[in-house]
C-alpha cells in the first residue's frame, strides 16, 4: 500500500490463464471438481420465473417491448442445458432489456438515418442512436458472455448450435420487415 492509501502493483484482475471448461478438463483426463449444490428447500416450483412487469411495458412509440420474449427464449435455452438454476434471473433480465434497447436503436437508425440535426446550430451531426446502439450492443454482448460462461463451465459436453445471441440479429431483421 502506498503512502496515500491506494493499492498499487500486483497482478491485474483477469490476468493469467483462463480456467478450462468442465468438458475440456474431462477430455484431457483431469479430475474436475463438480460443485454439488445443496438440495433446495421444499418450495413451490415454476417452470419459468414470472416475467417482470417492466419487461412487458408498452413503449413511448406504442410498440411492445421485446424483452419478455428474449427473456423467455434465453430461459428456455438455459433449461435445455440444465443451467437455469446456475444463472441469476436478474442477469437474464438485464440481458433481455439490453438486447431489446439495442433493437429499438437499430430500428430508429433505419427510420431516421445516420445523421441528425444539431438542436441549436442546425448543422448535421451523427445520430445519437448510433452511439446508443453501439453501447447497448457492447453491454448485451458482455452480459451474454457472462451467461454463456456459466453454461460452458458447467456442461460436460461441448455445445454446438444456435444460441439466443444468434437469434438477436434474426429478431432485428424480422422487426424491420414488420413481421414481428
Amino acid at each position: 500500500m502506498a503512502k496515500d492509501g491506494t493499492n498499487r502493483g500486483g497482478s491485474r484482475i483477469g490476468a493469467g490463464r483462463k480456467p478450462k471448461s468442465l468438458h475440456d478438463k474431462l477430455e484431457a483426463g483431469q479430475e474436475a471438481t463438480v460443485i454439488d449444490l445443496p438440495e433446495p428447500a421444499n418450495l413451490e416450483g415454476h417452470v419459468m420465473p414470472p416475467v417482470k412487469k417492466y419487461l412487458k411495458a408498452k413503449q413511448k412509440n406504442g410498440l411492445e417491448f421485446d424483452a419478455a420474449d428474449i427473456f423467455k427464449e434465453t430461459w428456455e435455452w438455459l433449461v435445455e442445458r440444465g443451467c437455469e438454476k446456475l444463472v441469476n434471473t436478474q442477469l437474464i433480465e438485464h440481458y433481455a432489456v439490453s438486447v431489446s434497447r439495442w433493437i429499438q436503436c437499430e430500428e430508429c437508425i433505419s427510420k431516421f438515418g445516420f445523421l441528425a440535426r444539431h438542436p441549436t446550430t442546425g448543422n448535421a451531426i451523427a445520430s445519437p442512436y448510433v452511439s446508443m446502439s453501439r453501447d447497448y450492443m457492447k453491454q448485451s454482448s458482455q452480459l451474454w458472455f457472462q451467461i454463456f460462461q456459466v453454461v460452458k463451465e458447467n456442461n460436460a459436453t461441448t455445445y454446438q448450435g444456435s444460441t439466443p445471441q444468434d437469434d438477436v440479429m434474426e429478431r432485428l431483421l424480422r422487426s424491420r420487415k414488420g413481421m414481428n
